[in-house]
């Protein structure tokens, strides 16, 4: 005997399928503006929404899209050198970020030590202070050792941040047990061999999370870099987007072109590590 049929199972699904796909249109929206006003001419900029419309395929006049504003984008503007920094200053930060936080949150949570707790509370503390109040003080401090208008500079003060200290102290509690870091121990395993060869994998989907977070932190990093690197071919592709802009007047479509061009490092590392992203932030929410 067949199973009645439940209208109102299949009409929540399809409410549910009905709110994915509209919210999802209004997500993609802004970005299907942006790539189409990257290929307009001037004229057609103004003249219509998105595509230009005409007599080709779907209605589309394929034929007066351009791809004239990206080669522009090179051969005017320094924007191939700006790519470069960014790329250079996002890997850089991200991965030397996630290690020391990583290495943070192992000490904080597996070893004792005196102000252990106080140590914690503060960086704790710090987690609600916005970034912006302390760069006044990472100013002066950079001046005095020299390190402004210098990678450095820029690379150092982002190394251990509370948020990522606290993060991996809350990972390590409830996803490396205590006996296994003892039992190595007793086999002869050094700390640095136990971390590496031991915690870090156990940590693996917290690793990839954090790393995708530090690197579009940096990548959209855009206050700093224009107080600590001064130089213009120091500065990453956020900053270079923004002077793209005249004093009287901006060219939108080769800013909407190098903003695509500032999306796809970020959208290529998201795709590779999603499974590792989404698997890292639920790891965190099971209390161990």
């Amino acid at each position: 005997m067949s199973a009645p049929i439940q209208p109102g199972k299949y009409l929540g699904r399809g409410l549910v399928l009905g709110l994915l796909l509209f919210f999802s249109a209004l997500t993609l929206l802004p970005f299907a503006w942006m790539a189409c006003a990257a290929v307009k001419t001037p004229q057609d900029f103004y003249s219509y929404r998105f595509l230009p419309l005409g007599h080709g395929f779907l209605g589309v006049a394929w034929e007066r899209l351009t791809l004239g504003n990206f080669v522009r984008l090179f051969r005017e503007q320094a924007v191939a050198r700006s790519m470069l920094n960014s790329v250079m200053l996002a890997s850089t930060c991200s991965v030397l970020c996630t290690l020391c936080c990583a290495a943070g949150g192992y000490a904080l949570a597996k070893f004792s030590f005196p102000g252990r707790q106080a140590i914690t509370a503060i960086i704790l503390a710090t987690v609600v202070l916005p970034p912006v109040l302390v760069l006044g003080p990472a100013f002066e401090t950079l001046y005095h050792l020299g390190l402004l208008d210098t990678y450095a500079g820029f690379i150092l003060p982002a190394l251990a941040p509370a948020f990522g200290l606290y993060l991996f102290r809350q990972a390590m509690l409830n996803a490396v047990p205590s006996e296994i870091i003892e039992s190595a121990r007793i086999d002869g395993c050094g700390e640095v061999s136990i971390f590496f060869q031991i915690v870090l994998p156990l940590v693996r989907p917290m690793l990839s999370a954090f790393l995708i977070i530090s690197f579009i932190g940096t990548w959209n990093n855009f206050l700093t870099p224009q107080v600590i690197l001064q130089d213009p071919d120091r500065q990453p592709l956020s900053v270079a987007i923004f002077h793209l802009r005249g004093m009287y007047s901006a060219d939108y479509r080769m800013i909407m072109a190098a903003t695509l061009i500032s999306i796809a490092p970020v959208m290529a590392l998201f795709v590779f590590l999603q499974r590792e992203f989404i698997s890292g932030l639920t790891s965190g929410a099971v209390k161990g």
